[in-house]
């Protein structure tokens, strides 16, 4: 079998959505629940963690909106969450054609692939109706499992859902949330790239400029180059 890949997701196989467009989406969301936008956008870049591990979409608006003072009905909460959704599946839907001819180059080679991505509730339950998943034979986010990258134990339930040893595998990152150290830590083989991002500039290991680089690298790792 052909070493397994592991895969992030933002950064890595599609460009995440910038602040700006969050935040409009969310100051949106916020005129929907009956609280000030700026106060709400503060609130979501003040709990990503909890966002990343604990809280579902509609958790989110609810625990949110109660701590600005505004009571939303099930309703509004509904009509928020859904807009966050609506946000999730657009991002999704923005993986390139290339980024696709590669996933599918390196399962025509033999390549299981799985991904690790610390997401919301939002992009995960977006992800199963996107080109990308059917692509994949693991996925795992850190709202489903309630643990974070560069936390070990979320590389280790990829590698034990893949039955594999995490020696086995190579992960694919662009470097955010010391995801690069976390999975170098627990035996993985680590490629940064920075097609989408420079997002960990300090990584002093190999790495790529384009995901079109890595079939050949993966055939060839003496062409290992950097970032």
């Amino acid at each position: 079998m052909s070493r397994p890949v592991i895969f992030d997701l933002f950064h890595t196989l599609l460009h995440a959505t910038d602040d700006v467009e969050r935040d409009r989406v969310v100051g949106e969301m916020a005129l929907m629940v009956g609280v000030a936008p700026p106060a709400l956008v503060a609130e979501y870049h003040a709990t990503w963690r909890d966002r990343l591990v604990r809280w579902d979409v509609e958790e989110t608006v609810h625990v949110l909106a109660s701590r600005l003072g505004g009571t939303p009905t099930e309703e509004q909460v509904r009509r928020a969450g859904d807009h966050r959704r609506a946000l999730a599946r657009r991002v999704l839907d923005e993986v390139s054609t290339a980024t696709l001819d590669v996933l599918d180059a390196l399962r025509d080679g033999g390549h299981p692939l799985a991904l690790i991505s610390n997401a919301t509730a939002d992009a995960a339950e977006a992800w199963p109706q996107s080109r990308l998943a059917r692509r994949f034979d693991v996925a795992i986010f850190s709202c489903d499992v309630g643990l974070a990258k560069p936390d070990p134990a979320i590389y280790r339930a990829a590698t034990e859902r893949l039955g594999v040893a995490p020696a086995q595998c190579v992960f694919i990152g662009d470097g955010a949330d010391g995801e690069l150290a976390g999975a170098a830590a627990v035996g993985m083989t680590v490629f940064r790239t920075t097609e989408h991002n420079d997002t960990d500039p300090s990584w002093d290991g190999p790495g790529f400029p384009a995901l079109s680089d890595l079939p050949t690298l993966l055939r060839d790792p003496t062409r290992r180059t950097r970032a």
